[in-house]
């Protein structure tokens, strides 16, 4: 699954979360959204993981 990092960074800031906190939140390293908001691909868990946390649909914040 790849996240878009930008729309990722814009929810963050939307937020007004930390990396450190949606990891906490998503019960995933800080690593690893340091990973995604750098570009790389996660497993669809992560993902979802990620979605949950903040609160959103998944599929807002994949790559087109």
């Amino acid at each position: 699954m790849r996240i878009d990092r930008i729309k990722l960074s814009a929810e963050l800031v939307r937020q007004d979360m930390t990396q450190v906190e949606l990891a906490e939140k998503a019960g995933i390293s800080r690593v690893t959204v340091s990973n995604i908001k750098n570009g790389k691909s996660c497993s669809d868990v992560i993902g979802y993981k990620i979605a949950e946390a903040l609160g959103i649909d998944v599929f807002e914040l994949l790559e087109k």
